[in-house]
């Protein structure tokens, strides 16, 4: 004789199906209308990236008609690019202040980031404040005693004074950094110290290998605003064409190419191109660099 674990009647009961017909048709509403949401926000999101990269492969007639897809396809518009300006050189340039920049961003975050989440010292929180209150200074302010700075050491017109001022660190990546080590445990350094581990080892070793998604975060944030810098380009080599980066050569370009829309959307595009693949590739860590950098452990 076998026992009955079950209640037969909760399977019977018409009430019990009813209600779990209902709230099954509730969660599929709640899904549908969230799906739906995020849908619609991401073809809003996307629309001027299509209307970007359809207007490029145009021919002028069609483009300067307004026309919404391209047809037939000119493919040619990216290469004609190449050969109208000096479109590569200004990529290297781009790409050689991108890479540097970002190399000294996060050289140059990491260990006072350390120094102040992991190491106990007088004035440790004051210096923190100072450091943040740093980032609450407009860039305008600093422009002119930077400017003549940088002149009254010749380094106008030059790379210099876009990549040196990279390697003493930034205020937000520190803060950045400072975050997510702070939610590392305190037994893992108290344990590599008892093991005879120095403060420099601790940090490489350890500390370092741990927070690869903040430093990737960093690293992100630091080639982007390079990449996208137009201002610092301006301001100090704008008189030397041979070390333009592509801020300054796309302005050039709109100005040769005012009339013809799909070129420099087709230039647009190239210049866009390194940014999105860079993003996807590095989409997961990055996420998981924003979302930890505020969990304290």
């Amino acid at each position: 004789m076998s026992l009955l674990l079950t209640d037969p009647s909760k399977y019977t009961d018409p009430e019990a199906k009813k209600r779990r017909r209902q709230r099954i048709w509730r969660e599929f509403l709640y899904t549908v209308a969230n799906h739906s949401v995020l849908i619609t926000l991401s073809v809003i999101f996307m629309l001027p990236l299509f209307f970007v990269v359809s207007t490029s492969l145009m021919t002028y007639s069609q483009a300067s008609a307004r026309a919404i897809w391209p047809h037939p396809f000119v493919w040619n518009n990216y290469v004609s690019v190449f050969t109208a300006v000096p479109f590569l050189k200004w990529t290297l340039n781009t790409l050689l202040v991108s890479a540097l920049g970002t190399i000294g961003t996060v050289v140059s975050s990491v260990p006072p980031a350390y120094v102040l989440a992991r190491l106990r010292w007088k004035g440790r929180g004051a210096t923190f404040v100072v450091i943040l209150a740093t980032m609450m200074l407009p860039g305008q302010v600093t422009m002119i005693p930077v400017y003549v700075i940088f002149s009254k050491m010749h380094w106008i017109p030059s790379l210099y004074p876009l990549i040196v001022p990279a390697f003493f660190s930034s205020a937000f990546s520190i803060f950045l950094l400072r975050q997510f080590f702070t939610s590392i445990p305190d037994e893992i350094s108290d344990a590599a110290r008892i093991d005879g581990c120095s403060e420099m080892k601790l940090l490489l070793k350890i500390i370092v290998p741990l927070a690869k998604p903040a430093i990737s975060a960093v690293a992100l944030f630091s080639f982007l605003g390079s990449w996208n810098d137009f201002s610092g380009p301006l301001l100090y080599i704008v008189d030397n064409p041979d070390i333009w980066t592509l801020g300054i050569g796309l302005a050039l370009f709109r100005g040769v190419h005012t009339v013809q829309p799909n070129m420099m959307m087709a230039a647009s595009t190239l210049f866009m191109l390194p940014v999105i693949i860079i993003f996807f590739l590095s989409q997961k860590v990055f996420i998981e660099g924003v979302t930890l950098t505020g969990v304290k452990g």
